[in-house]
């Protein structure tokens, strides 16, 4: 169970920054809601995968919340050619290729929640799209200067790689930017997560 891993994410305006790292089919999405959940009231979400209304469903489905509270920044929809929601919480990027664009969006966002009492939690799924597009310098960039923003409000930003799509010096750049790294794996048919950081050592692998 997740309440039996070492970490812990309390909302408490810490300005963590994590970055959860795992094959495919290892429940690295799944986490990194629960998690987003955990460490905010109110929750943004960059998506280069899924359309925003799919993320605000499976965000609202572990928050409890309506929908319609959850920020979006929608890299695919514009793409694909999709429908597009008209809300003033979604913001949609031309592409995956864009990165200027995906920040401006994100910019945009962090703008309105900012104006909020409440606690707030950034996620990003995945780094692994934005990889295959641009060069791993420059999403190390986008990564850092996001996380500047959202430490400076206090906010936890949680973000997905995919560790089997790139090679050792593409991971250990995408992990630079981030305070904790959690690494997801799967084992004898149970999914495991490991935390370590700059401070210390990994954890022993915990079943969640």
């Amino acid at each position: 169970m997740l309440e039996d891993a070492p970490l812990s994410l309390d909302g408490s305006g810490g300005g963590e920054s994590l970055l959860i790292a795992g094959p495919p089919m290892t429940g690295k999405y799944a986490l990194m809601l629960r998690l987003l959940v955990e460490a905010g009231e109110r929750g943004v979400l960059i998506t280069t995968g899924d359309p925003a209304e799919q993320v605000r469903a499976d965000y609202a489905d572990i928050a409890k919340v309506a929908p319609e509270s959850v920020g979006v920044v929608d890299c695919v929809s514009k793409q694909r050619g999709g429908d597009l929601i008209e809300d003033d919480l979604v913001r949609y990027a031309s592409s995956p290729k864009n990165i200027t664009d995906i920040g401006m969006k994100f910019t945009d966002l962090y703008e309105a929640f900012r104006e909020t009492d409440e606690s707030v939690a950034v996620g990003i799924n995945s780094l692994s799209e934005l990889l295959m597009y641009l060069d791993p310098q420059d999403v190390y960039q986008f990564v850092r200067v996001l996380t500047r923003q959202t430490q400076n409000e206090g906010w936890t930003t949680i973000a997905v790689i995919n560790s089997t799509m790139h090679d050792e010096q593409t991971l250990h750049t995408m992990y630079e930017p981030f305070d904790t790294v959690i690494n997801t794996r799967e084992e004898n048919g149970a999914r495991e997560l490991r935390v370590r950081n700059r401070t210390q050592a990994a954890t022993a692998w915990t079943t969640f």
